[in-house]
């Protein structure tokens, strides 16, 4: 029987510790040949609403371990300017909805294993990333924590976090007051942190030991005027500007997709492949639609998460540096890590619906 997974059934058996773990071990594998994924490919397509677009996105990978996996996502894309900000926004079918889904499958047998929603995972794979880079890169000791967003992913964030560092302040600013302040609540009862909703973004970066900017964002959101020194940074979203890029001491890469095998020159460190259908269409101008991954400086800054945890390199090197942690291109490693952990766990607990595996299987060659 193949599983269906629902949002509600992760929640119950996927924690940031499992995710966390299960992304660290396949990034060993990539680095050993062991596993392999491709980057991220997005077909993008006008849609008859102007300044709307239908993408398609998906991402695999899978490993010598048993497990392969795709994840599939399919959305209605467009910007718009909201209390004085450019954000991305996706739906399927209404505003509200989404659809991703990941389907694991068995490399022994080639069977389908599992159906998931991706969302609930989706949150708690990039937090975990993050997590990693921080355990790395971060100062240690109690930490103050700068957030702008105030949605799941930055929920997810500090849960995962809390596992690599002590948190013991919080300050986090996002566009509408209601929701910061909400944050703030739910946060500090939840995690007995001390959490700050401010006015201004500019006080999040005062006296923080690491800055997460996890939003929705369309244009860049870390401004470098004010980073500080010693400060780590991650970015879900509104990217790094310019000036921020520039004083990055040490960036931290957590993997890069091999290039095909025999064409070296298809290699990519994008972050993302885009495709447009209607190419020259002014409306593609000025939109996010293939772009490498964020601050590869190329300068002799960087240092790659195989080369960590293999000895030959290390993160911070002194106190006063400031980090950046990025994942790279491997995404599609992520999802049948984090899904197969997921999915052997619910199968342990007898959680999900299941749905007949020959329903997915036919008897005719393709």
């Amino acid at each position: 029987m193949t599983l269906l997974l629902g949002n509600d059934d992760i929640r119950r058996v996927l924690t940031p510790r499992m995710t966390r773990k299960a992304l660290e071990t396949a990034y060993r594998d990539l680095a050993l040949g062991e596993a392999v994924c491709r980057p991220r490919i997005d077909i993008r397509i006008p849609t008859d609403t102007p300044g709307r677009s239908y993408q398609w996105g998906t991402m695999e990978g899978g490993s010598t371990a048993g497990y392969f996996a795709i994840r599939m996502k399919s959305d209605v894309v467009y910007e718009q300017e909201y209390n004085g900000v450019r954000t991305q926004e996706k739906f399927a079918s209404r505003p509200g909805l989404y659809c991703g889904l990941i389907l694991l499958t068995d490399i022994n047998t080639g069977v389908p294993l599992a159906l998931i929603n991706d969302g609930c995972l989706q949150h708690l794979r990039v937090a975990a990333d993050s997590a990693i880079g921080t355990d790395i890169m971060a100062r240690t000791g109690p930490l103050v924590l700068g957030m702008l967003g105030s949605g799941g992913m930055a929920r997810a964030h500090v849960e995962a976090l809390l596992q690599v560092r002590d948190l013991r302040r919080i300050r986090v600013y996002s566009p509408t007051p209601e929701n910061r302040r909400r944050y703030a609540a739910e946060i500090a009862q939840a995690h007995g942190v001390e959490v700050e909703a401010v006015d201004d973004p500019r006080e999040v970066y005062r006296g923080a030991d690491v800055l997460a900017a996890c939003t929705d964002s369309a244009v860049p959101v870390i401004r470098g005027e004010w980073l500080e020194p010693g400060m780590h940074v991650i970015s879900v979203g509104g990217r790094p500007d310019e000036a921020a890029r520039g004083r990055f001491d040490r960036t931290l890469r957590l993997g890069t997709s091999p290039a095909p095998v025999g064409r070296p020159e298809l290699g990519t460190a994008d972050e993302y492949l885009g495709y447009l259908a209607r190419p020259e269409d002014p409306g593609w101008d000025g939109q996010r639609v293939g772009k490498r991954a964020p601050a590869v400086t190329g300068e002799g800054r960087d240092v790659m998460f195989a080369d960590i945890v293999a000895g030959r390199a290390q993160g911070r090197t002194s106190q006063g540096q400031i980090t950046y942690s990025e994942r790279g291109n491997i995404q599609g490693a992520q999802f049948y890590a984090v899904a197969s952990a997921a999915y052997e766990e619910a199968r342990r607990r007898g959680i999900g619906r299941e749905i007949p595996t020959e329903w997915f299987l036919q008897d005719i060659r393709d």
